[in-house]
């Protein structure tokens, strides 16, 4: 169909903000990129935009060799990969039952579970219930608290409630139970909102910084989030960075945009593998009946 005039105008302007808003997005996190690269005195002198002033890997040799950073960073690849697994399958487990029309308790449970999305437990008793159970100072408080998120349920639950019921018909008719159901037949037709969940979910246990701040007390266990924190508060450690590092290899602004960079392109590269399910199991999750 050939566009007007107008509609040509207006798709150009819409590309022109996209592109602007995407590249207010993307500056900051290259500019840091080229900070990590450029020498101690380039970077304090605000001489770095995009591109590296005074090429150097100093400060990505010591981010490589700092064991407490590594440490860090494989607790938080451990809750990410783990909590996503067990988030996506209680979320799926709990969306089922709950998408079928027979379940008679589907209304009170489902109403039960909104209800959470409005009235969030006090800090103080979700402290002391989860000190309770014996999660103080374990990885698993990390994971189990957070396990299921309501609204990553109702999106799941909504894109079961879309797939024909036919479809039920006829694998009962071939004699399929619950089970076969959901894992060979539900599953199978739900990857778009499945990939968008376990994104929302991975970059959530990737970010988890509250939990750790209130239920861990051992700095082995520290998520990245967390040990990054603590690096970037305490003075007399970076105070130390710049007293050590006599021949200006790197310094605390160097050490500090590496540090985040570090932390921030794992979960960033996983984004374009999953880019094609995500609009589309948003939007069908969201909107069907």
């Amino acid at each position: 169909m050939k566009q007007s005039i107008g509609e040509r105008l207006f798709q150009i302007f819409n590309y022109t903000l996209l592109i602007v808003l995407a590249a207010t997005m993307i500056a900051p996190l290259l500019q840091l990129l080229a900070v990590s690269f450029s020498s101690p005195i380039a970077a304090d002198s605000k001489k770095v935009f995009l591109i590296p002033v005074e090429f150097t890997l100093a400060t990505w040799e010591h981010i490589l060799q700092n064991e407490v950073l590594w440490r860090a960073f494989g607790v938080t690849v451990f809750i990410t990969i783990v909590g996503t697994f067990l988030s996506m399958l209680f979320t799926i487990l709990t969306a089922f039952p709950l998408s079928r029309k027979d379940f008679l308790l589907r209304k009170p449970i489902m109403l039960m579970m909104v209800l959470t999305m409005i009235f969030n437990a006090p800090m103080i008793p979700f402290f002391l219930t989860v000190r309770e159970v014996g999660l103080m100072d374990s990885i698993w408080a990390l994971i189990i608290p957070g396990l299921i998120s309501t609204f990553n349920m109702v999106i799941v639950r909504t894109f079961f409630l879309g797939i024909p019921s036919d479809l039920d018909d006829a694998a009962r008719i071939d004699g399929c139970n619950e089970f076969r159901l959901l894992f060979q037949i539900y599953l199978q037709l739900s990857k778009p909102v499945l990939a968008t969940i376990s994104l929302f979910y991975a970059v959530g246990y990737w970010n988890t910084f509250k939990t750790a701040v209130l239920f861990l007390r051992n700095p082995d266990l520290w998520p990245l989030q967390m040990r990054l924190r603590a690096f970037f508060t305490s003075e007399e450690e970076l105070a130390a960075v710049d007293l050590i590092m006599g021949d200006f290899d790197f310094n605390t602004t160097t050490l500090k945009a590496a540090t985040i960079i570090f932390a921030t392109i794992p979960i960033v590269l996983v984004y374009p593998y999953l880019q094609k399910y995500f609009v589309k199991g948003a939007v069908l999750g969201s909107l069907k009946e």
